[in-house]
């Protein structure tokens, strides 16, 4: 793999406006402030972002504008949330001009379940049409891939550089670390264990929570590159409170409502979503601000 994906790569939100529309100058503001944060990479496209409601020229420009701001930095990865194949491979060609790490994409997600060689199959002309490598973004319910499907696409396709594993069964996630091929990754989205996804060898994240709170996963993430389990252990469990207060239908409404209270201004989803509820937002505020607190140097107090 040409350029490393690992650590804490968050999916940025796409700042849009009342009418829907995006606001680049907040998108930029964005990510100059992940930048500030010591993330290890940025997505742009996923779920967190609403890559979903994005046009492919919209798709495009955010790509542009990241890369713009990020000015290699840190590796960029690409969601792409497609129903086809053929249109994951339109998008992935519509950035080919850009900087991309890598493409996080999908399996199809509109009612038709592919069987498991069909899924084989797409990834397959996917990752041989495209410049790009591919990791795969295992999140789809009624479309989930297997430890052993996923295993045999990363070793039979070269093009296919790792997976996203999402929902909260971590055992699937053991599995899939325990028989990973060499060279390729496994990143969590399990947000809610992110430090034991961690410590069992996870190769790093791109997940709702760096995208809400990313200095305290960077604490987290450093603490077990470093051995440091009891920061670890007290990390998640301020984590895991504060992801009780965000998860949700409208979970990238109150992303955008963290980063609001942390100074970073990112919008209002685009319609239908709603806002952040005031009881979300009430309950968000002191989990956030005991969260923060290990980004201030006082965790330390806490775990004496």
């Amino acid at each position: 793999m040409p350029t490393k994906i690992a650590g804490i790569i968050p999916p940025l939100t796409t700042p849009f406006d009342q009418d829907g529309e995006i606001d680049e100058k907040a998108f930029r503001r964005q990510v100059k402030f992940f930048l500030d944060k010591g993330v290890h990479g940025v997505c742009v496209g996923g779920s967190t972002g609403e890559g979903h409601t994005l046009t492919t020229d919209e798709f495009r420009r955010l790509i542009e504008v990241c890369a713009e701001e990020l000015g290699g930095k840190v590796p960029l990865i690409a969601g792409i949330i497609a129903n086809s194949t053929r249109e994951a491979i339109a998008r992935a060609r519509a950035i080919e001009a850009v900087d991309v790490a890598a493409l996080q994409i999908t399996p199809v997600h509109y009612v038709f379940k592919p069987d498991e060689d069909a899924t084989y199959g797409h990834f397959k002309t996917l990752s041989e049409s495209v410049k790009q490598p591919v990791i795969i973004y295992n999140v789809v319910p009624w479309n989930y891939l297997s430890p052993a499907l996923l295993l045999r696409i990363m070793r039979e396709l070269p093009g296919v550089v790792g997976v996203k594993q999402s929902a909260g069964d971590l055992k699937l996630m053991a599995d899939l670390l325990l028989d990973v091929p060499a060279g390729k990754v496994v990143l969590t989205a399990v947000d809610a264990l992110l430090y034991p996804s961690f410590a069992l060898g996870a190769h790093g994240t791109i997940a709702a929570n760096p995208a809400a709170a990313p200095g305290a996963c960077v604490a987290l993430w450093d603490a077990v590159q470093r051995g440091d389990h009891a920061a670890a252990l007290e990390i998640h469990k301020r984590l895991l409170r504060f992801w009780n207060t965000i998860v949700g239908d409208n979970l990238p409404a109150c992303v955008k409502h963290a980063l609001a209270l942390q100074g970073c201004e990112a919008g209002v989803p685009r319609q239908p979503m709603p806002v952040a509820t005031a009881r979300q937002k009430e309950a968000i505020a002191p989990a956030l601000k005991h969260l923060l607190e290990v980004e201030r140097g006082g965790l330390l107090a806490a775990a004496e």
